[in-house]
């Protein structure tokens, strides 16, 4: 222990270059960039899908001209008719 000590190598000030830097101190940066990873991967393909909180992506061309007719707003025919529009073929 003396050698070490007159060496010099103990009493050596420690410098945070070299092989020897401290690269355990990022370990628990790891899991929070994979996390981060993760989280824009799905933020991307849930944009990209069009989606909305649950999925819900708002509401259809049908399902709205279904909700007027249900409200009294449009008739029967007029109901059929722009049904019809919309799936793309010709009216009656």
């Amino acid at each position: 222990m003396s050698a070490l000590l007159a060496s010099g190598v103990l009493s050596a000030p420690v410098h945070w270059t070299g092989p020897h830097w401290p690269w355990f101190l990022f370990f628990p940066l790891v899991p929070l960039l994979w996390i981060l990873a993760i989280w824009l991967v799905v933020g991307f393909l849930w944009r990209r899908r069009g989606g909305g909180p649950w999925g819900w992506r708002g509401s259809s061309p049908e399902s709205v001209l279904g909700e007027r007719y249900a409200r009294g707003e449009i008739d029967a025919g007029e109901y059929r008719a722009r049904l019809e529009v919309l799936r793309g073929s010709s009216p009656r």
